[in-house]
């Protein structure tokens, strides 16, 4: 099989195609937070109590993850420009849904059409990403694209509110039901699975020359219990099951309900605050991956639970403050749960190490539950808490029973912290670094 010369790099070509591969993800994200800044508006307009609203993000995450083993498979099968273009209609079709959608029931659909469509985009763009770079600046191109990626979650926050609140529910999701297809044809014109020197779907370490089969799909079999017999993959599961979802319940759904009709501020003020947790999580991104690779064997010791903790305690703090907070804590709050994006990733680090090439597509979709489980779980217990307090509409939300509700998130994070200790012992006993624990004794 023909392939570059060992001493060349990315082509302007391999630049263009990336350049829509992440601008569609960026589209993505966009279409996956569209509920964030609108949530107020989608009770009322659906007449929706909080655990009904908490089923719009629940279902959307619940098939954005039980689609990635199926989507790995097309990848395998497809390579990324059909399985991305079909991703990108099947979220114009959501969102079109959405923006006509006259019951709750109907929305939901258009939610998990959404989250199908999703499924679809990041795992394209990481496979474009394999083939059209040099295996050696992988890690840096998938940190590149989660960080642009992430400037989707402002477009959600604030243009989209802001066209929502000038036109209405109809327009403003059909607006981006237009931009959906829009790039679908842009992801179809523009963008080739693999150079056109190769014949399938390859990594090249210009380096050394190695050439290696790109595989994106999950093994369901032998390979999810191998990777999961490793206390490595667990510490990965956990790590991610610990570290992102009280960002994700608080960005993707809750944040701006509590911020404005809880905590009283203004919509401008909450999409400020909103808009910090993503510029902060887009900084703090590089550098904890440098931290990371300088401290590999104290990555949960120096980083994870430190990251936790500081979420905890920031929520903890906004939850006792006698009446509303004032806006420095509600601004630390941001900052505090925007360390949990950039910890997570950490995850995916531990997967990387302690599982072999063939089974990393694997590990890495174990460890990737891991948040969806967590997210889901917390989005959900918060829209309950609030529906048995009785404040599960606009008008009935009030600070009080934000503060109970928000209180759901905590045994989340014991029951992960607690795993991640417990796994990491493990793995270093694996690994040889701490000696084996000592039988106990029977008493005689």
């Amino acid at each position: 099989m023909p392939s570059r010369s060992r001493a060349a790099g990315p082509g302007l070509r391999a630049w263009a195609i990336w350049t829509v591969g992440v601008a569609a993800y960026v589209l993505a994200i966009t279409n996956r937070s569209s509920l964030s800044a609108v949530g107020v508006e989608a009770a009322a307009r659906f007449d929706a109590d909080a655990a009904t609203l908490s089923l719009f993000a629940v279902v959307q995450l619940a098939v954005y993850g039980g689609m990635q083993i199926p989507v790995g498979v097309l990848l395998d099968r497809y390579g990324a420009r059909p399985i991305m273009t079909v991703g990108m209609l099947l979220m114009a079709v959501g969102q079109l849904t959405m923006a006509v959608s006259p019951s709750v029931g109907v929305a939901i659909l258009a939610r998990m059409l959404l989250g199908a469509g999703d499924a679809a985009i990041f795992p394209g763009v990481l496979r474009l990403i394999a083939t059209w770079f040099p295996a050696q600046r992988g890690p840096i191109m998938v940190q590149l694209t989660g960080i642009v990626g992430q400037s989707g979650q402002l477009v959600a926050l604030i243009p989209l509110a802001a066209l929502l609140h000038a036109t209405s529910w109809t327009i403003t999701f059909g607006s981006i039901a237009g931009l959906g297809v829009l790039f679908g044809i842009l992801v179809f014109v523009l963008i080739r699975n693999h150079p056109p020197d190769r014949d399938e779907d390859v990594s090249v370490d210009t380096d050394t020359g190695a050439i290696r089969v790109v595989t994106s799909s999950v093994d369901t079999g032998v390979g999810i219990r191998a990777a999961w017999a490793h206390p490595g993959t667990r510490l990965a599961f956990w790590s991610h099951f610990t570290t992102p979802f009280a960002g994700t319940a608080f960005v993707l759904l809750w944040g701006m309900p509590f911020l404005t009709a809880g905590e009283g501020r203004t919509t401008a003020q909450a999409a400020s605050i909103m808009s910090l947790y993503v510029v902060v999580g887009m900084a703090l991104g590089p550098v904890m991956g440098e931290i990371s690779r300088r401290v590999p064997h104290l990555r949960s010791r120096a980083l994870v639970l430190p990251t936790v903790a500081v979420q905890a305690v920031a929520w903890l703090a906004v939850i006792a403050y006698p009446g509303p907070a004032p806006l420095w804590l509600l601004l630390a709050l941001a900052v505090a749960l925007a360390t949990g994006g950039p910890a997570s990733m950490i995850a995916f680090d531990h997967a990387r190490t302690h599982n072999p090439s063939h089974r990393l597509s694997t590990a890495t979709g174990v460890t990737n539950a891991g948040g969806f489980l967590a997210a889901l779980l917390a989005i959900l217990l918060i829209g309950l808490a609030l529906d048995l307090q009785g404040a599960g509409t606009p008008a009935t939300y009030n600070l009080d029973a934000f503060r109970i509700a928000f209180l759901m998130q905590v045994p989340l994070w014991l029951i992960g912290s607690v795993f991640i200790v417990i796994e990491r012992k493990r793995t270093r006993i694996r690994l040889g670094m701490d000696p084996p624990r000592a039988p106990r004794r029977r008493g005689g």
